[in-house]
């Protein structure tokens, strides 16, 4: 407890009155950009006190510099806000002033950017910044920004105190962080001369593949030829196989049948089961000569039970849309990649494209996808229908905003495919922060067809497919 003063009231707590001035800092840098001498001057001996660099101080510093330099830093970054309650609910000030120093620096640098145009080396440095904020939310870089799966993350602490309570559920958090970083990402793309960039092979190479990046390229790509056009496929490319080795990991874990033991093993050598061949003979043992002599040799049974599936995906690509193009074109490919999925993809704005044949290669689908648009659901419809030829063995997905032109009409044939017996799977959003806007009219009518959207994290919409296609 803190001695008493004169008149009654607590002493200061030195380390509270450190971390506030390192946040009022933070607060005044990130509305306004100008400097506050007196709160610079204070928080620079703070960061000396506590026997953190100066660096963390410097706006120009990204954080891979600073922990280049101090690699000792590296590790505290990771969960920075994800603070451990302490077991007996005290609070750490002297731990809490250190974590300001750091999470004040990350936020920094990725809240507070100037304006202009921005080169290439600036929006990689971003990314970098961006990725560390993620690392300190205890996320992987590139996940709350969207575009690669991957699993929730742990409580997070907002302002990377510890009260000695729970911390919030980072789920509740995502639906705000991931679009507003994404949000922030997409401007600063915005503000770069991507077509310049894209022509320097040089400056090219700096650049990260992230979904509002892979959005401008494909919304540009009929604008670039030569060396821009060879760079955006090749960052297209690496962002695809990035995203599409996350996503694959998720849809192998699943079974995809039982054993058909009506159909006899391949007699083959890898089918031999040693095991087995043994204990079944056994009885011819020449404890003479040592040796096994064996009648009958026996295989393990591979052939499995499955039948045929048919997904038909139709993915709105209005404008909107476009982070749950890339996810799914990516999961269409995987899904065609599975044995007995006959796996059939349709793109719509305002007219409808039959991508089917390059449903295997989520690369050659996005260069031929063209964003933006209208969305008028009826003529995707018109090219799904009659792709059904056994509802029972077919699953339709159907992803978009649900804001269409041609509402009742598009609802009724809908529903007529329910009705028919196909699984019809209406989804709202498949993206990684999980945030997504959908018709509340849409919403209430599949509510009561009994076939409600689903909205949220791409892993619901992959653990609704494996439930009906294994």
């Amino acid at each position: 407890m803190s001695e008493p003063t004169l008149a009654g009231a607590p002493a200061p707590d030195p380390d509270e009155n450190r971390r506030q001035v390192l946040y009022w800092r933070l607060l005044a840098r990130l509305f306004d950009p100008e400097e506050q001498a007196g709160l610079e001057s204070a928080s620079l001996a703070v960061i000396e006190d506590i026997g953190l660099p100066a660096a963390l101080l410097d706006p120009g510093a990204s954080v891979d510099s600073v922990v280049q330099r101090h690699p000792e830093l590296a590790p505290e970054f990771d969960g920075l806000m994800t603070p451990e309650p302490d077991e007996d609910g005290a609070r750490d000030r002297a731990a809490e002033v250190r974590r300001a120093a750091l999470a004040s620096k990350v936020l920094l640098n990725v809240f507070a950017n100037p304006p202009g145009t921005v080169t290439a080396e600036q929006l990689s440095r971003w990314q970098s910044d961006a990725g560390w904020l993620e690392r300190a939310l205890g996320c992987r870089p590139g996940e709350l920004r969207g575009g690669r799966p991957a699993g929730a993350g742990r409580g997070v602490s907002p302002t990377g105190t510890g009260h000695g309570g729970p911390t919030p559920d980072l789920g509740r958090l995502i639906p705000e962080i991931g679009p507003e970083l994404g949000s922030i990402e997409a401007g600063l793309v915005r503000r770069m001369r991507l077509r310049e960039v894209l022509a320097d092979p040089a400056l090219a190479s700096r650049l990260t593949p992230s979904m509002s990046l892979i959005e401008q390229l494909l919304r540009d790509k009929d604008n670039l030829s030569g060396v821009a056009l060879a760079n955006a496929k090749a960052l297209i490319r690496r962002y695809v196989d990035e995203v599409t080795e996350v996503l694959r990991t998720q849809v192998e874990k699943a079974t995809v049948g039982d054993i058909d033991r009506s159909v006899p093993p391949k007699r083959v050598f890898r089918n031999l089961d040693l095991d087995r061949t043994i204990w079944k003979n056994l009885t011819n043992w020449d404890p003479e000569q040592e040796r096994l002599y064996v009648d009958r040799l026996y295989y393990r049974h591979t052939s499995r039970k499955t039948t045929p599936q048919r997904l038909i995906v139709v993915v709105d690509q209005s404008g909107s849309m476009v982070d749950s193009m890339v996810n799914c074109t990516i999961l269409a490919s995987i899904f065609a990649g599975l044995p007995k999925v006959d796996v059939h993809l349709i793109a719509y704005d305002t007219q409808a494209l039959d991508l089917t044949p390059w449903a295997h290669d989520p690369f050659e689908t996005l260069l031929r996808t063209k964003l933006g648009g209208g969305t008028d659901g009826t003529v995707a419809m018109t090219l799904a229908q009659p792709k059904i030829a056994e509802p029972r063995n077919t699953v339709v997905v159907w992803i978009s905003d649900f804001y269409e032109w041609r509402t009742d009409e598009l609802f009724e044939s809908m529903a007529a495919i329910h009705r028919s017996g196909a699984k019809f799977i209406p989804v709202g959003s498949v993206t990684s922060s999980g945030r997504g806007s959908v018709n509340p009219w849409f919403r209430e009518k599949f509510k009561d067809l009994g076939t409600p959207v689903i909205s949220g994290h791409i892993k619901k919409l992959v653990h609704e497919l494996k439930t009906f296609l294994t």
